[in-house]
């Protein structure tokens, strides 16, 4: 008789891995030759104007375009994840950096998408000659823009708005400064982080097309992308390739969202401040995967020793130090003279500026701007009121209601991720039929961009109240608006300053591209400063940009400082959890 060769059921269970395991293994190798695969095809030849890529509008190729523009977009996320961690880190703790660092990301903030794909395009293409590698790149970069601001103002307000009985324990357990960001800073901003980092993913889908499709300089660069391939589409007026887009978009999000945000959303709610245990987790199957799977684990373990050893030694590079002591006249002297050497470089850079603008457009054309700004800034304000009074309320019921979360997060997150840009040849086709004036109707397509900045930080700060908090004031009956003056608007106070200035600075980008709308060879330009810098850039007028990038950037920033800032002080010294 033949022995039984199979193992039992006993042998099955000692193995060292299991379905879950196997699972894992087959997604991440299937994972890895996608890349593969996609990041082939940034080391063709690029030799403008002689040797180009194109773009097809055949359905067939909509998957590996989709998977380019994702790709795209995963390694801009991670470049913003990294200058994150270290501009909001430095713009935190430095009282000196913080001066110049903030009104910094403002202007940057300002600084419209075709603006930095202006300057960087040519310098892009010139650092990798007769390879697509220069255009990817400089297409990285540009969706690297629209993305990493908004993450690194949620980051640099959460490292203010550390809780103060932590700071005290971080404190007086001399915790050095890499064991306070690693247990402390990075843990207690990961929840806020998290969302903006999905936030300015799903914006980072609004520039794609801009990014894929170069029209600068009166040169025409195309990458093979979905952004591309939308642009090819309207260009065409073909509306079956436009839906055979947004179907391949909607599925992508979903994935994305599946396979990476809701993962993510499940494991960042281990660094909720907690003292109760009422609240219902959020979860994901792909989380489940990988807990009950042994390898992750097997993995962890065999790297502890490793990540033990560079955490001892970042640690004894770091440690806690006491404030230096400064003489209060000294303290004086040293901020006049940082002062004035702040002053002198603002002066000069402005002084240049100035000059360059008068003798190449004249002083007509600054106040012409003017005007168009104060018509842009005006839609920017009704779009912040009725954002704001639309989705705050829904944000935080969002954010209260762990099943309701569960349920609305995906549609959420698709609504926000789905490139707004991608509907305005069907709004423009409405306005155009309609009679609807453009200049108002660019209203509506700003805020199909700007609008979830709102939203994904009302459902942050939402979720980052204490649930021990909400239990407290159901049982001394808060109810409605007491409930909210009392708990809602000071908890999510500094997340809404957050969400409210990176709407801003989204909805100005966002000008540029829906004050100047087209379908076919009709196009709908409205009046504002947006229209006035499409247009220049359009044409490669390089005074009519600087001109008109720099007039944005002197009101957002002008604005930052008026109102933002001031709220951001409220927020430290009032709305302090």
């Amino acid at each position: 008789m033949l022995k039984r060769t199979f193992p039992s059921p006993e042998a099955l269970r000692r193995f060292p891995f299991g379905l879950a395991d196997i699972a894992l293994i087959l997604g991440t190798l299937v994972l890895i030759g996608l890349i593969a695969r996609v990041g082939a095809g940034t080391l063709v030849s690029f030799v403008p104007p002689d040797v180009v890529p194109g773009v097809s509008l055949n359905p067939r190729h909509l998957p590996y375009y989709a998977a380019s523009s994702t790709l795209r977009m995963f390694i801009a996320l991670f470049w913003s994840t990294l200058f994150t961690l270290i501009y909001g880190y430095v713009a935190a703790k430095s009282r000196r950096a913080e001066r110049v660092l903030i009104p910094l990301l403002d202007i940057l903030q300002s600084v419209p998408v075709l603006g930095f794909l202006s300057i960087t395009v040519t310098g892009f293409i010139a650092l990798f000659p007769g390879s697509l590698l220069g255009l990817e790149a400089a297409s990285i970069f540009a969706i690297f823009t629209s993305q990493v601001w908004n993450m690194t103002f949620s980051f640099y307000q959460s490292l203010k708005m550390v809780p103060t009985e932590l700071d005290e324990a971080a404190r007086l357990y001399r915790l050095s400064l890499w064991q306070r960001f690693t247990k402390l800073e990075v843990p207690t901003a990961m929840i806020g982080l998290i969302w903006n980092a999905m936030m300015s993913f799903g914006g980072g889908w609004f520039f794609v097309a801009a990014s894929e499709a170069i029209s600068v300089l009166n040169q025409k660069y195309t990458l093979p992308g979905i952004g591309s391939y939308v642009a090819a589409a309207i260009a065409a007026q073909n509306l079956p390739a436009l839906g055979w887009a947004f179907l391949t978009i909607a599925v992508v999000i979903l994935l994305v969202d599946q396979l990476f945000w809701r993962p993510l959303i499940a494991w960042s709610d281990k660094f909720r401040l907690e003292q109760s245990s009422a609240a219902e987790a959020p979860n994901s199957w792909l989380f489940d995967l990988f807990k009950a799977a042994r390898l992750p684990r097997l993995i962890r373990r065999a790297l502890t020793p490793v990540g033990e050893t560079i955490n001892s030694l970042l640690s004894s590079l770091t440690p806690q130090r006491p404030p230096l002591p400064v003489g209060k006249n000294q303290q004086v002297v040293g901020d006049r003279l940082y002062n004035l050497a702040l002053l002198v470089v603002i002066g000069a850079l402005v002084v240049t500026g100035l000059h360059f603008i008068l003798i190449t457009v004249g002083l007509g054309e600054v106040f012409k701007t003017f005007v168009l700004g104060l018509v842009t800034l005006g839609r920017v304000v009704v779009l912040l009121v009725v954002a704001t009074l639309i989705w705050t309320p829904i944000g935080v019921a969002i954010g209260f209601n762990p099943r309701l979360s569960r349920l609305l997060q995906p549609v959420v997150q698709f609504l926000a991720s789905f490139p707004a840009n991608f509907i305005f040849p069907f709004a423009t086709l409405f306005f155009i039929r309609s009679h609807i004036s453009i200049n108002w109707g660019s209203i509506f397509l700003m805020s199909l961009g700007a609008q979830w900045y709102i939203l994904f930080n009302s459902i942050s700060g939402a979720m980052s109240i204490p649930t021990d908090l909400r239990e407290m004031a159901a049982d001394i009956g808060l109810r409605g608006w007491r409930l909210w003056r009392k708990l809602i608007i000071p908890g999510i106070f500094s997340a809404w300053v957050t969400g409210g200035i990176t709407a801003t600075g989204g909805a100005w980008n966002a000008s540029i591209i829906a004050e100047v709308v087209a379908w076919g060879q009709t196009t709908l330009t409205a009046t504002g400063l947006g229209a006035y810098i499409a247009k220049a850039t359009e044409v490669g007028d390089w005074p009519r940009i600087t001109l008109g990038i720099g007039m944005m950037s002197l009101y957002v920033v002008g604005l930052n400082r008026v109102l933002w800032r001031q709220l951001y002080q409220l927020a430290e010294t009032k709305y302090h959890l």
